[in-house]
């Protein structure tokens, strides 16, 4: 039998699992017989908590799609693990740090109950993404169907790429989110989000997740789509990003610097399952 939570940030939903306090052996069949929503339990994405392996953190912090992949970042997941932690008495931090497998992730604890994180420096060379391109540029193309699609890229950890649209409301995300997600261009597929811009500190967000389709919010999505749209000028430091679950807060101040994600982290229930 296996402890969990199951825990939400903006409706971006989670399996938790303690697995410093029992023994978690899991296989991608497992995993995907769990985010299963009529026969599982239903999650977008698995977080581990495990014994850190860095000396000055407190955690490691593990990520696995619904369909079994382990992958190196994910924001909503972030601010999940830091109540789960607080919650479980694991730690009574008000700063924790853990590794990832794309570097280490602070968080922090705010007054008013939300969840601050450190979500590290953007990386913005084609190889860091990755992405198979010449060069680095502030936009990139790629063909679907014999259509070309313009569209900005960044690596939070995980490769994300960003398409300007008039309205989210009528975005291709289910049909041109799933094309550019596993597209050649992309080596390690890619999260695609389908930005519009309301003004300089305001967007609306919808992104199509590598390994789980459309979720309700994506944290490290909407760094993503700051970051783009500050690269090219046209959104100010600080940004308030509108997700179909939720808003949150996303600030950078620039190269080099970590971008700053602010959101909420719920817990739905406690249970136990058995594989």
């Amino acid at each position: 039998m296996i402890n969990f939570t199951k825990m939400h940030g903006l409706g971006n939903d989670f399996v938790v699992i303690d697995a410093i306090n029992q023994h978690i052996a899991l296989t991608p069949e497992h995993i995907m017989f769990m985010s299963d929503r009529h026969f599982g339990i239903g999650f977008d994405q698995l977080l581990l908590v495990e014994n850190p392996v860095s000396d000055n953190a407190d955690f490691k912090y593990r990520i696995f799609n619904a369909d079994g992949s382990e992958v190196g970042q994910c924001g909503n997941g972030a601010r999940c693990f830091a109540r789960f932690v607080r919650d479980k008495h694991l730690s009574d931090k008000d700063e924790i740090r853990v590794d990832t497998d794309s570097g280490q992730l602070l968080l922090c604890f705010n007054e008013n109950g939300l969840i601050k994180v450190n979500m590290g420096i953007p990386k913005h060379k084609p190889a860091e993404i990755p992405l198979l391109a010449e060069q680095e540029s502030l936009t990139y193309n790629a063909s679907v169907n014999g259509i070309e699609h313009t569209f900005g890229a960044v690596s939070m950890g995980n490769p994300h790429a960003v398409i300007q649209v008039d309205t989210i409301e009528t975005a291709p995300v289910a049909t041109l989110g799933q094309a550019l997600e596993s597209h050649t261009v992309f080596p390690e597929r890619a999260n695609i989000g389908f930005m519009q811009i309301i003004d300089r500190t305001h967007i609306k967000l919808r992104v199509y997740e590598r390994g789980a389709a459309e979720t309700l919010a994506c944290g490290s999505g909407a760094c993503a789509a700051v970051v783009i749209g500050i690269e090219q000028n046209q959104l100010d430091r600080g940004v308030t990003v509108e997700l179909p679950g939720g808003e949150l807060i996303i600030s950078w101040q620039g190269r080099g610097e970590p971008v700053f994600m602010t959101g909420p982290a719920v817990v739905v229930f406690n249970g136990t399952i058995n594989l």
